[in-house]
């Protein structure tokens, strides 16, 4: 693959820095934006102001827009464009589409967009199908706004709001449909916003996230009441290679064990889970490794959800205009073509290996990490 400045194996500043007598820890990844920019409305909001403030403490330049549209230069080379579009921060209002809260199962009933977009390199991100446009990482200024609405979504959702199974779970937001939350808390600050401010809500709700990061020492002293859930997505470490830009297996699982152990709930999204030589070895030595984190954690509630690698023709396209030297499994003759409920086409491991994979995945969590609930598989 040729150097084209992408960054995407290169960590970021800080993230290679020893920790002191952390035993070869290494200290959690920063993403440093290369450009941040915010919208005039942006600017006029509280919470724009402070995440402005946040930004340049830490020596970034932020430049005002002329106005609320966001535009980058044009580029003939997509990759070139896709660089300079993820290594760019914007601070704008989320539109009033996003304070209409969507269903969002099978993880929680309902979204809440803190942000769009990620400044992580997954070469099988899901991002690339569903987002229009270039992949500027887009943080919302209008936060009051965002909680402001989330009262009128008690107790309506379609997930653990009507679920026997789930139903301790109260209503269930989930905020990291369209961002890793906790990837850009160090620039933003709402992640904390919002933990802090379910954790002061006195009904039966919980915030939920996932995310690829491990810079949670902001989170360990926050009023969380126990009402949000982090979740660390992991994967099996032959898939580590195409997670670029993200902090490594061993830092995201200290990270859970430290957050489990600040009385967190917390999570393991394996995912996506693919079709890896092995695969059963693999997954079964990240599972025992996943246990060995949470060994001794006391009052520890803990969930799995088991998420197969899929894809759609879109998706494919662009990640692989993304990523031309990726050897991420993407032949459609090896997979299944199946039909969303919206229509459209995505590709999906084979039954028989589907099934083979959630038995053994399902077994080796029984056996090795009891502890865990198995949400669902998809």
């Amino acid at each position: 693959m040729p150097d084209l400045d992408l960054a995407l194996d290169r960590p970021p500043a800080g993230a290679a820095e020893a920790v002191p007598g952390g035993r070869g820890r290494t200290a959690p990844r920063l993403w440093r934006p290369r450009r941040v920019v915010a919208t005039p409305a942006a600017l006029a909001l509280p919470h724009g102001q402070a995440m402005a403030r946040r930004i340049a403490a830490q020596g970034l330049t932020v430049e005002r827009l002329p106005a609320n549209r966001l535009s980058l230069p044009r580029r003939e080379d997509p990759r070139r464009a896709y660089a300079e579009a993820k290594s760019t921060l914007a601070l704008t209002v989320a539109p009033p589409a996003k304070l209409r809260l969507q269903p969002i199962p099978p993880s929680a009933d309902w979204r809440i967009d803190l942000a769009e977009g990620c400044p992580a390199h997954c070469q099988y991100c899901y991002l690339a199908g569903s987002l229009s446009g270039p992949p500027v990482t887009r943080a919302y200024a209008n936060l009051d706004a965002i909680l402001a609405v989330l009262p009128g979504y008690l107790g309506r959702g379609g997930v653990t709001s009507a679920s026997g199974a789930r139903a301790q779970e109260g209503t269930t937001f989930e905020a990291s449909c369209y961002t890793d939350p906790l990837a850009i808390e160090h620039l933003t600050g709402s992640l904390s916003v919002l933990i802090a401010h379910f954790g002061a809500w006195d009904a039966p709700v919980q915030l939920r996230f996932t995310t690829k990061f491990a810079a949670v020492a902001p989170l360990l002293t926050l009023a969380h009441n126990r009402r949000t859930r982090i979740r660390f997505s992991v994967n099996a470490r032959g898939a580590a290679r195409y997670e670029g830009g993200t902090d490594p297996l061993e830092a995201r699982l200290a990270a859970l064990r430290e957050v489990a152990l600040a009385g967190y709930p917390v999570g393991l999204t394996i995912a996506p889970i693919l079709p890896l030589p092995d695969w059963e070895g693999a997954y079964g030595g990240l599972i025992r490794e996943a246990a060995a984190a949470l060994a001794g954690v006391p009052d520890l509630d803990l969930t799995a959800e088991l998420i197969t690698h899929r894809f759609t023709p879109g998706s494919k396209s662009v990640l692989q205009g993304w990523y031309p030297g990726s050897d991420l499994p993407l032949d459609e003759a090896e997979r299944v073509r199946k039909l969303t409920k919206f229509g459209s086409v995505k590709y999906v491991l084979p039954r028989p290996q589907m099934a083979a994979m959630r038995a053994g995945l399902t077994q080796a969590l029984a056996r090795d990490l009891p502890a865990a609930k198995i949400l669902y598989w998809t």
